[in-house]
């Protein structure tokens, strides 16, 4: 099966790893837009515009099932996108809700871009949920400094706002790369969005393993990036829309 995956930088490759951990047979087309992340600060005229122009070039590539691996995407324009295209896509925040739904969690953090906290996605759908924007974060990984004061000093910031909470949604795709600096300064159970959705998605596993991953703006930060995440054989290609 051919499977495009979409996200505002480096951050969907986080589900991407996920998605080649449990079906190993398929093939992958990625685009991370790196020459407009973040688009945690963009309006959702932006971001459909944006969205537009990637889910077509996905489509050109003749994917069977699209991805958006990208929060700020699902909670904001999900509704406007999903049956606009001939070809299925699915969004990377309704399992995790449905996960949180299916449990008795009193407190639910959640660490998501701006635009994310600022939809009030969650809050919406999952009682006692409470998302913080942490606008630092994106501009950080995508810029190669997670092992970083910055970084350190930001989380720890962030995580202040969500004491007392039972478990902490990583929000946003970019996000896993963090865990190990998250539990440096929090003991609170963290939920990876890309494993719950793998946890729930059902395709077969019908090829090799190909990877192609295509981003609209290549710096050596962001080689170095991607091949921390993704270990497997991949073509990394840039491309603009």
């Amino acid at each position: 099966m051919r499977i495009g995956v979409f996200d505002s930088g480096i951050g969907g490759l986080t589900v991407l790893k996920e998605l080649i951990t449990k079906y190993p047979g398929n093939e992958y087309i990625y685009f991370g837009d790196t020459l407009n992340v973040p688009y945690g600060t963009k309006s959702k005229e932006e971001l459909l515009l944006l969205s537009d122009k990637i889910i077509k070039f996905l489509i050109s590539q003749k994917v069977e099932l699209i991805i958006i691996a990208c929060g700020t995407i699902s909670s904001n324009i999900y509704e406007e996108i999903k049956d606009k295209y001939d070809v299925k896509i699915i969004d990377i925040l309704s399992p995790t809700i449905n996960y949180l739904n299916k449990n008795n969690y009193h407190k639910v953090g959640i660490m998501a871009t701006p635009m994310t906290a600022k939809s009030l996605f969650f809050e919406k759908r999952i009682k006692g949920a409470i998302s913080i924007g942490c606008p630092k974060l994106v501009p950080l990984i995508e810029s190669g400094k997670i092992n970083s004061v910055e970084t350190d000093e930001a989380i720890n910031e962030y995580l202040t706002k969500l004491k007392g909470a039972d478990i902490i949604v990583l929000g946003c795709t970019h996000y896993p790369v963090l865990i190990p600096i998250i539990q440096k300064y929090s003991t609170i159970p963290l939920i990876n969005m890309g494993k719950c959705l793998v946890d729930t998605l059902n395709v077969n596993n019908l090829s090799t393993l190909q990877i192609k991953l295509y981003f609209s703006k290549l710096t050596p930060e962001i080689i170095t990036n991607v091949t921390n995440i993704i270990k497997e054989n991949k073509e990394i290609i840039e491309r603009k829309l």
